[in-house]
């Protein structure tokens, strides 16, 4: 029996705290809680159509679309875990009422029934109990891996989302840059133009000087 109570410990941990209290004891409502469950899902879709179309009056559509969708699968995988550990604990406590069943029939059990009979009704609960306790923690396993997983996979996509959008950023910037690349090249040329002209007139030979003027004739007397 403890290591039933130790896989419905960690078939708890799926669920709310408000709610892993009363699991615990065997106070939990599972009807109430699918319910509360199902409520939250049209919750979420219902959220995920007002932030889509609130989204194509965004100039990043697809990046707004993108966290929408990602939000909406976090929250639905979330649920879902809920929702797994909810049968976990509803086929757990039938295994107990089970055992509890095979407990009162062993204490009630006439005396002449065999010892070896006795023991194979204890071993058999003891297969029950550990091949119960092992699903339990492979199930949580199996949850916590999936989840890594999940956790990388949003990673690179975002990594890939900042890549697309520096790319695009680049295309954008591009016919600026090369407008200014051009026009550096254009002011290049006319100041090499220029100083080639400033040289040529230097190196130019001067002009012979002018013959100096002839004296004035003299008056006739």
């Amino acid at each position: 029996m403890k290591k039933i109570a130790l896989a419905l410990l960690m078939t708890l941990a799926s669920l709310p705290l408000w709610a892993q209290s009363n699991a615990a004891t065997g106070n939990a409502d599972l009807e109430a809680e699918r319910s509360r469950l199902s409520a939250e899902r049209e919750a979420i879709e219902a959220r995920f159509l007002q932030e889509r179309a609130a989204c194509y009056k965004k100039f990043a559509v697809e990046d707004c679309l993108r966290e929408s969708r990602s939000r909406r699968r976090k929250d639905t995988d979330n649920i879902k875990r809920q929702e797994t550990a909810i049968n976990d604990i509803k086929r757990q406590r039938s295994g107990a009422a089970e055992l509890e069943k095979l407990d009162q029939k062993a204490a009630t059990q006439r005396p002449q029934d065999s010892r070896d009979k006795r023991e194979q009704s204890q071993q058999d609960q003891k297969d029950r109990e550990q091949r119960a306790a092992d699903h339990a923690t492979s199930r949580a396993a199996t949850a916590t891996e999936a989840a890594e997983r999940q956790r990388q996979f949003e990673s690179k996509q975002k990594a890939h989302a900042d890549e697309q959008a520096k790319a695009a950023q680049r295309r954008t910037e591009a016919p600026a840059a090369v407008e200014r690349f051009e026009n550096k090249q254009k002011q290049a040329a006319e100041h090499r133009a220029s100083r080639d002209r400033q040289n040529a007139n230097r190196s130019k030979p001067r002009g012979a000087p002018l013959p100096p003027a002839s004296p004035a004739s003299s008056p006739a007397p």
